[in-house]
């Protein structure tokens, strides 16, 4: 590649090389490079481009500007090029020559002679986290006597009520949906980071539906959807279903102050303009596009947009309902979000926060293990530069709606905090590159906000993950992940053995499978090879693939057997059980079980590569929710995990 195309990419934070699942170098393609610098504003088509580009860059450097953030742990003090006033959250003032040690935490401002900056005091570490056990939970695979086609967030009430002895419920995103037919399925791909879904309310826990009469009672109970022929969950027809419903008791909800929260009422402005011209704001009028136009101002001002407060008002009821029930039963964390990598580029917040996203990219992961043609997620991503220039304020925003609703968050792919890979327009999922964040921001304002909330935070760091994400992420006490597939000797066994339960990382959630992966019956089966085969997933010749299969169950048996827990004579649900049994042995300070490995359901409930081919987040676990709270194989993992011994 060209000297300058390189040091221009570097500058920018773009790579031009990287190293693979075979811990390969692996150079990026020139075209590659240029498509994802046009996407941060940056001209590299041509020599004479790239020149001017540097030069702008070498000009900045000599004028020694305050950047739009500037961000310092707690107890560290910083040089300044120029004295400046500090001006902190309470309102005091401080005349500075340096940033001082002793500012308290939290968002502050920076002025200098020319430049007023964001100046953000992060905590250096978060306490440690509890020791536990908990649940992971897919909440839409639920289904009880009360929900509506779906698990909602009365059946997690009831859920958390009955949790055995668990000290946390880890949940699927419950982001927000753009609330127009057809309704995507993937959690992972949301409207918005910032609110919630509404298909996850229950119509009956409402104060609307309880101040009902008898009549509207019974005209809205008659709406709940019928069972789907094929047993799929059908989220098109929940929400027709829901809407109309909540339509009916809307006369009945009081009023809604659409000042208290502008940004809930720009969120409901959209819901509104997607109602009446798509799901996709690039395809609205032209003067809907922005949300800052006089047209938008005059939409927000409907009736409809208070409609859409209210629901995400009653969202808050039940969350805050099931919280108070994870504290009711004495758990040490309670529930634990997750946070999507990104949004869909043409909902809510694509439309909201277009000047801090970067426009035509789609967030994607290189090829890898189990995702050999690499992946193109279909996401908007967060441009570096504008977030450094706007103080990090939406990244602020979403973190902290989310921590007032939890007591933990999962971050998917916290890597992405590191550097994310960008697909750009018009090419191959495996023709990306990586786009690099400022970590101490992007690490720094999520341990900030969880502090403040008291939350813990835990990092999903599967997968290509350079040794620095894993390292930060235990020197600031959030946790990293330990899935059972992956926890081998990589780097001693050339046979690549899975690692003694002693040998656990302290610093992890530890879990046996993740939604994206094998369940436990379906890996002791060879599921994700007949699937991936029949999908044309595979990379290599199917048999190579169920060898290596067949080669990593074996491994797996022979570590149980090992560690005493299994014999020869032991049954499928027998080596479930004893799967979790290894883990309680663990070090890890969480463990979670997901009730898909639990109760032996052989269909991962997503396919990573897949879209239509396979029933993605469409598969509702087999048993209802009154008979999995009794099920004896739930009271027997709970047993094995209520016993384990701290530390």
């Amino acid at each position: 590649m060209d000297a300058d195309l390189t040091a221009l990419a570097e500058a920018h934070g773009v790579a031009t090389w990287y190293e693979d699942w075979h811990r390969e170098r692996k150079d990026v393609s020139p075209d590659s490079v240029i498509g994802v610098l046009k996407l941060l504003g940056v001209d590299a088509g041509s020599p004479a481009a790239i020149k001017r580009e540097l030069a702008a860059i070498r000009t900045a450097k000599e004028q020694k500007r305050l950047p739009g953030t500037v961000v310092v742990r707690f107890g560290e003090a910083q040089p300044l090029a120029a004295p400046g006033v500090v001006t902190l959250e309470d309102g005091t003032e401080r005349q500075v020559s340096e940033i001082p040690a002793d500012l308290p935490l939290g968002w502050h401002t920076l002025r200098s002679a020319d430049r007023q900056s964001t100046l953000v005091v992060v905590p250096a570490e978060l306490p440690e986290p509890p020791e536990s056990w908990g649940w992971m939970l897919q909440l839409y695979s639920l289904h009880s006597a009360a929900s509506w086609g779906m698990g909602d967030l009365g059946d997690l009430r009831t859920f958390v009520e009955h949790s055995q002895g668990a000290g946390l419920v880890l949940l699927n995103p419950l982001h927000a949906i753009t609330p127009t037919l057809p309704v995507p399925s993937s959690p992972y791909s949301p409207s918005s980071r910032r609110f919630a879904n509404p298909l996850y309310l229950r119509v009956a826990d409402t104060d609307a539906y309880r101040r009902a009469d008898p009549p509207l009672r019974e005209q809205v109970d008659a709406l709940k959807p019928r069972p789907t022929a094929d047993g799929l969950i059908d989220y098109s027809a929940v929400w027709q279903a829901k809407r109309a419903a909540l339509e009916l008791l809307w006369p009945l909800a009081g009023e809604v102050d659409l000042d208290a929260d502008p940004g809930l009422t720009d969120f409901a402005t959209f819901c509104v303009l997607a109602e009446r011209h798509g799901a996709n704001w690039q395809e609205w009028p032209a003067e809907l596009r922005r949300p800052d136009t006089p047209a938008v101002a005059e939409a927000r001002r409907s009736d409809r947009v208070a409609f859409h407060v209210w629901l995400q008002q009653l969202l808050d009821q039940q969350l805050d309902a099931a919280n108070q029930a994870a504290r009711d039963q004495g758990m040490p964390v309670g529930i634990v979000h997750d946070l999507a990598v990104g949004i869909d580029p043409s909902g809510a917040d694509g439309w909201l926060l277009q000047d801090v996203l970067a426009a035509g990219v789609h967030a994607g992961a290189p090829p890898d293990a189990f995702n050999q043609l690499g992946q193109d997620w279909g996401l908007a991503a967060w441009r570096p530069d504008q977030l450094i220039e706007t103080g990090y304020a939406a990244y602020r925003d979403m973190l902290r709606r989310i921590f007032r609703r939890a007591g933990g968050l999962r971050v998917d792919h916290v890597a992405g905090l590191w550097r994310l890979w960008w697909v750009p327009p018009g090419m191959g999922a495996a023709e990306g590159t990586y786009v690099h964040y400022d970590p101490d921001a992007m690490l720094g304002i999520l341990a900030l906000e969880a502090h403040r909330a008291g939350a813990v935070v835990i990092g999903e760091d599967l997968g290509t993950v350079q040794p620095v994400v894993t390292e930060t992420l235990e020197r600031m006490n959030m946790l990293g992940s330990a899935v059972l597939w992956f926890t081998r000797d990589y780097e001693d066994d050339p046979d690549e053995g899975y690692l003694p339960a002693a040998r656990y990382p302290r610093n992890a959630l530890a879990s046996v499978s993740t939604h994206d992966l094998p369940t436990a019956a379906g890996f002791l089966v060879g599921e994700q090879v007949r699937v991936r085969a029949e999908l044309g997933q595979l990379a290599g010749p199917v048999e190579d693939e169920q060898a290596y299969a067949d080669k990593d169950r074996a491994q797996l048996l022979t570590r149980l057997t090992e560690e005493g827990l299994i014999t020869p004579d032991s049954t499928a649900e027998e080596i479930v059980t004893a799967m979790h049994a290894f883990l309680a042995r663990t070090p890890s300070r969480l463990i979670t079980a997901s009730l898909y490995d639990v109760l032996g359901e052989v269909d991962q409930p997503n396919l990573p590569g897949t879209t239509d081919e396979y029933p993605n987040w469409r598969m509702p676990l087999r048993e209802s929710l009154e008979d999995i709270v009794a099920d004896p194989r739930v009271t027997r993992v709970a047993a094995v995990l209520n016993a384990r011994k701290p530390g």
